[in-house]
C-alpha cells in the first residue's frame, strides 16, 4: 500500500501509518529498530532497495530523508514536507516513509524525524554517500545508537577515512570496514594455525580503496609490524601476504569471488570470499548496535600512523610547544632578575 501526502506534517504521517496498518490487518508494531537514511533524490532508490532487503532480517521502520533545499531564493525560502508512506508488501517486512523536505525545512530534518521514531527502539542513521564530517555531532546523528557511513562513496576515500579516525565516537562505523569481515575471519583463522611471529605483511588491492587501507591498519595495529600497500587492478582487495620464519601465509583472491589460502606446512585450500552487496553489509551492521572496538582501534591507528592531521601539522604543533616552553622559561627568569635589581638598588641607598 502506497499513500502520498503533500504539504503534510509529522503528526499526519503518524496517523496515516496507524490507519494503513489497520487497513491491512496488522495493527501491532513488530519492528525492532528505526533506520534513518539520509541521501538525495538521485541516490535514494538504491539505498532504499538495499535497506528493504536488509529489513527481511531486521524488521524496521525506514525513514528516507531527501533534502531538496531548492536553487532559487524563492524555493529556498519556502518550507514544505511531502511524504510517501509504504506499508505491507511494498516495504519489505516493515514500514517505509520517504520524506522530501523542501526549502528551509531541509535544514531542520531533526524536527521532522524525531516524532516518527519507533518508541523504545534503537535508531540507526545511514549516510549512503556524503556524510557530515562529525557524524556523532550531526543533529540526526545524535538520535542514533549506530551511525553508518561509506568512505568509498566519497571523492577522497583515504582522506575521508582519516577524517573518520579523527572524529570517531562510539557507535560510528563505515561500510568499508564491514566489507572486511570475511577477510579478517579467514586471516585470523590462518594465524591461529601458526605460532610463529609475523615479520611483515603486504595488502594488495585497488588504488584509493578505503578497505585496503583499513585492512592494512588493522594488521599493523594487531601484529605491530610494518604493512606495505601494493596497488593492483582489483577488484577490491586481491591478496594479503604475511611473512613468517617458516614461509609466507597468503590469502589470494584474484577474481573477486574465490580465494586461495596458503599456510606453510599445510595443503592449500579454497575459501569463498565473494564481494557482497550493500544489502548484506547493512544487514550485518544491524546485527550489532554496540560500539565496534576493533574498528575504533584500526581507524584511530591510522591517524597515529599518519601523524593526526599530517606530519607537517605535528611539526607545527611541536614548534608551538617549544615556543611556549621558551616563553615560559623567559617569564620565569624575569621576576628573578627584577628582584636582583631591587636588592642592588637597596644596598646602594644604604651605603649613601
Amino acid at each position: 500500500m502506497n499513500i502520498d501526502l503533500t504539504d503534510t506534517t509529522s503528526s499526519q504521517i503518524n496517523t496515516t501509518l496507524v490507519q494503513a496498518r489497520r487497513s491491512i490487518g496488522s495493527p501491532a508494531v513488530g519492528m525492532v529498530l528505526t533506520l534513518v537514511i539520509v541521501t538525495d533524490e538521485g541516490n535514494h532508490y538504491d539505498a532504499l532497495k538495499a535497506a528493504s532487503e536488509a529489513s527481511k532480517q531486521h524488521p524496521s521502520r525506514i525513514l528516507v530523508v531527501i533534502r531538496r533545499p531548492g536553487r532559487s531564493p524563492r524555493d529556498r525560502a519556502m518550507a514544505r514536507l511531502d511524504a510517501e508512506v509504504r506499508v505491507g508488501s511494498d516495504s519489505g517486512t516493515g514500514e517505509t516513509v520517504l520524506l522530501r523536505m523542501h526549502g528551509e525545512l531541509a535544514s531542520h530534518a531533526y524536527s521532522v524525524v524525531l516524532p516518527l521514531l519507533l518508541p523504545d527502539a534503537p535508531v540507526v542513521v545511514w549516510w549512503p554517500d556524503d556524510a557530515p564530517e562529525h557524524p556523532s555531532e550531526d543533529k540526526l546523528g545524535t538520535l542514533a545508537q549506530r551511525r553508518i557511513t561509506d568512505a568509498s562513496a566519497t571523492e577522497d576515500p583515504i582522506g575521508t577515512l582519516r577524517q573518520r579516525g579523527r572524529t570517531y565516537a562510539p557507535g560510528d562505523t563505515d561500510l568499508s570496514w564491514t566489507r572486511l569481515t570475511p577477510w579478517r575471519s579467514v586471516l585470523a583463522a590462518g594465524l591461529d594455525q601458526q605460532s610463529l611471529k609475523v615479520r611483515s605483511a603486504t595488502v594488495e588491492g585497488e588504488s584509493h580503496n578505503p578497505s585496503v587501507e583499513l585492512l592494512a591498519l588493522w594488521l599493523a595495529e594487531r601484529l605491530r609490524v610494518h604493512v606495505e600497500r601494493k596497488v593492483t587492478e582489483g577488484p577490491g582487495i586481491t591478496a594479503v601476504r604475511m611473512q613468517t620464519a617458516d614461509g609466507e601465509i597468503c590469502l589470494d583472491r584474484a577474481d573477486g569471488a574465490l580465494a586461495e589460502l596458503a599456510v606453510p606446512g599445510q595443503p592449500d585450500r579454497h575459501v569463498a570470499l565473494h564481494r557482497r552487496g550493500t544489502a548484506e553489509l547493512i544487514a550485518e551492521e544491524l546485527r550489532r548496535l554496540d560500539p565496534d572496538e576493533a574498528y575504533e582501534s584500526a581507524v584511530r591507528y591510522g591517524t597515529k600512523e599518519h601523524g593526526g592531521a599530517g606530519g607537517g601539522s605535528q611539526g607545527a604543533k611541536g614548534t608551538r610547544a617549544r615556543a611556549r616552553s621558551q616563553s615560559e622559561e623567559e617569564s620565569a627568569k624575569q621576576p628573578a632578575a627584577a628582584k636582583k635589581t631591587a636588592r642592588s638598588a637597596t644596598k646602594k641607598a644604604a651605603k649613601k
